[in-house]
């Protein structure tokens, strides 16, 4: 019997600490609208329209004193076309595929004569030369090259120093600029041609220059027109009968430690090639005297 009573026992203890806690949770009272915050029903004064905001001034989108870029490919005449915005990108119309690959550097370029038109590429470089001009050539036999530093030498904003190789300098074109040079006397237009060799008389085989301090040229491609590859007509294209090439390379540099370093190196060849020259200038001289004695 004691066992029977005490599960009833221990029920009503149960229900009696429920009934405690349901007094201690006492039911939130519901927010009515009269204990809610009082709303004004005064009328608000109207807001000023707030004024209108100046549109900003539009923004020069390029330097006015900066020459503007050109698609044309030689410019010698016009004087507002210049090296001073140069971009290897501008050179990709020139080559086979028409645009570099993604990879491509961003400071030099190589180029291969009868794929790409390095005839075109050397206008387009050249003939925008407005500062100066630093020239080793080994091989000079191209007539439009040739008219574009024609012109140069004679812009006494420019200057130009020609260095050509002794065993070539009998060739028609380099002739031609020896001519203008003796002519015009071109020095006095801040520029000079030098015919020799290298330091030790070998060949000057150099074939490179550095233009306006910005831009560099340096391969295996003499300026001819086997050299450069031959346009058919006034169209290039490797594929039209006739058509001829060399095996050859030029790149186009903007790095400026080469461009530097290229920069001293064909001043130097210039020096020695003109020291040559002025040191048979003197021998004839010493020549002629000694024969005028004996006479």
């Amino acid at each position: 019997m004691a066992r029977a009573a005490a599960p009833k026992k221990k029920a009503a203890k149960k229900k009696a600490s429920k009934k405690k806690a349901s007094k201690k949770k006492a039911p939130a009272k519901k927010r009515t609208p009269a204990m809610s915050a009082p709303v004004s029903t005064a009328v608000s004064a109207p807001q000023a329209t707030p004024a209108p905001v100046a549109a900003p001034a539009a923004v020069a989108t390029s330097d006015s004193t900066t020459p503007p870029k050109s698609t044309v490919t030689n410019v010698i005449d016009d004087p507002s076309i210049s090296l001073q915005r140069f971009d290897l990108q501008d050179l990709q119309p020139y080559t086979q595929e028409k645009v570099y690959a993604t990879t491509a550097s961003k400071d030099f370029h190589l180029f291969y004569v009868g794929r790409d038109d390095v005839h075109a590429i050397l206008k387009h470089v050249l003939s925008r030369v407005s500062v100066s001009l630093y020239l080793n050539m080994f091989g000079f036999d191209d007539d439009e090259l040739n008219e574009i530093l024609k012109k140069i030498a004679v812009d006494k904003t420019i200057t130009m120093l020609v260095t050509l190789d002794k065993s070539q300098a009998g060739g028609k074109h380099e002739k031609a600029l020896l001519d203008a040079d003796r002519r015009e006397d071109l020095a006095l237009f801040n520029t000079h041609v030098a015919i020799g060799q290298s330091l030790t008389h070998q060949i000057s085989h150099t074939k490179g220059f550095v233009a306006d301090g910005k831009v560099a040229g340096e391969g295996s491609t003499n300026w001819s027109v086997s050299g450069e590859g031959q346009a058919v007509g006034s169209t290039f294209d490797v594929k039209a009968a006739g058509f001829k090439a060399q095996n050859n390379t030029q790149s186009i540099i903007t790095d400026p430690d080469t461009i530097s370093r290229f920069t001293a190196e064909l001043i130097a060849e210039h020096m020695v090639a003109q020291d040559q020259a002025s040191n048979v200038r003197t021998a004839k001289a010493v020549r002629a005297v000694k024969a005028a004695a004996r006479k």
